[in-house]
């Protein structure tokens, strides 16, 4: 094969497949891109073998062929690559040379056997709808703040559900996920027409992280489940995600507020009081006590390696006094992915957990356990 690309056709194609080429697996080959001449120009795909991705960009193709090269490689070589025209031509024995005469430059790479590179399932006849790009990519960031555990099995620990609803004549798309301590829920009313399948699936969190890294801050992407995978579709490419396996907690009683008193606050202000509420924070002293008292809110930090940490903040509210403790870092999380100049904390006492939302949006919301302290 031979064939002369743009740098800037596969540039950020080759930086954004890293996080699934440099995944550890029991399989060298998925350290490699796969490289395909077409009529018109190439096709790159790349797998962790349960995230694939295939894209096709536009090159001058002078013979056909296909390679499977070190992703990290060829990424760094292209980065660096002194011009925008660089020529990539297959060798003998897997061998590939990369190179542009007029600047004096050229490697030669071992590839590996292209027929070794694992199958990526070709999904047919997916009932697809459209979401904004941007839209899907916030879904994402605001259950994502809640990180998989390396060492956790369970399913409802390191995926997201997606489900699709129907309210009031309106087609929802929803994302949810917990890790047992809290629950982050986000809605997005879609236009189109809710296709596939309506029950629920559990998407894994490290394929939807794949996935952000390709979406864009404008324009529309299709998204789609069959035959246990869940597919995202841009114009020229496509990531594949094979679903898990297993039962997602049933958490709308989770989410009911009830009779919560409902307290609007300065969303900077507060962030910056949690801020410095954990900085005595360690893995055996997580917790600050929150004290709810009329018009005001008063915050303690206690870490017996370290010291004790106290301050208060003014707050709209009239009811009982509550005592209760949280974790101040799942705060932080929700807050740094709210936009809003005010957020709102439902709370109802000492037992139930805290509500955090937006006093706008109420398109996403944060679910906080009280903890022991």
């Amino acid at each position: 094969m031979k064939f002369t690309i743009n740098k800037t056709d596969i540039l950020d194609v080759l930086s954004n497949i890293q996080g699934l080429t440099g995944r550890k697996s029991s399989l060298a080959i998925t350290e490699t891109v796969l490289i395909q001449t077409t009529d018109s120009g190439i096709k790159i795909a790349a797998t962790d073998l349960e995230t694939g991705f295939m894209g096709s960009y536009p090159a001058k193709v002078d013979s056909q062929g296909i390679i499977a090269i070190n992703a990290r490689k060829i990424y760094e070589i292209v980065k660096e690559f002194p011009s925008n025209e660089i020529n990539i031509n297959e060798i003998e024995n897997h061998w590939v040379e990369i190179n542009n005469p007029a600047k004096g430059i050229n490697y030669h790479i071992v590839g590996m056997n292209p027929d070794d590179f694992p199958e990526i399932p070709l999904i047919e006849d997916v009932s697809f709808l459209k979401i904004e790009s941007a839209a899907l990519k916030k879904m994402i960031d605001k259950t994502l703040i809640i990180s998989v555990a390396t060492d956790d099995r369970r399913v409802h620990i390191n995926g997201i559900y997606f489900e699709k609803l129907k309210n009031n004549n309106q087609n929802t798309i929803r994302m949810v996920s917990t890790d047992g301590s809290r629950l982050s829920l986000v809605d997005y009313i879609s236009e189109s027409a809710a296709g596939g399948s309506e029950s629920g699936i559990i998407i894994p969190k490290k394929g939807l992280a794949e996935v952000n890294r390709f979406l864009d801050s404008e324009g529309t992407v299709q998204i789609g489940n069959k035959d246990n995978h869940f597919i995202v579709k841009k114009d020229t490419e496509t990531i594949i995600i094979r679903l898990l396996e297993g039962e997602f907690p049933k958490y709308s009683e989770i989410i009911d507020k009830g009779d919560a008193n409902i307290i609007t606050v300065d969303r900077k202000m507060f962030l910056n009081m949690l801020k410095r509420m954990s900085i005595l924070y360690s893995d055996n002293y997580k917790g600050a006590a929150f004290n709810f008292q009329k018009d005001k809110l008063i915050i303690t930090a206690t870490n017996p390696d370290l010291g004790e940490s106290k301050e208060d903040m003014d707050i709209d509210y009239k009811g009982d006094k509550i005592e209760t403790a949280f974790n101040p870092k799942f705060f932080i999380d929700t807050l740094n992915i709210i936009d809003e100049d005010n957020i709102v904390l439902n709370i109802i006492d000492e037992q139930k957990p805290c509500f955090i939302e937006g006093k706008e949006d109420k398109q996403f919301l944060s679910v906080i356990m009280p903890m022991r302290i």
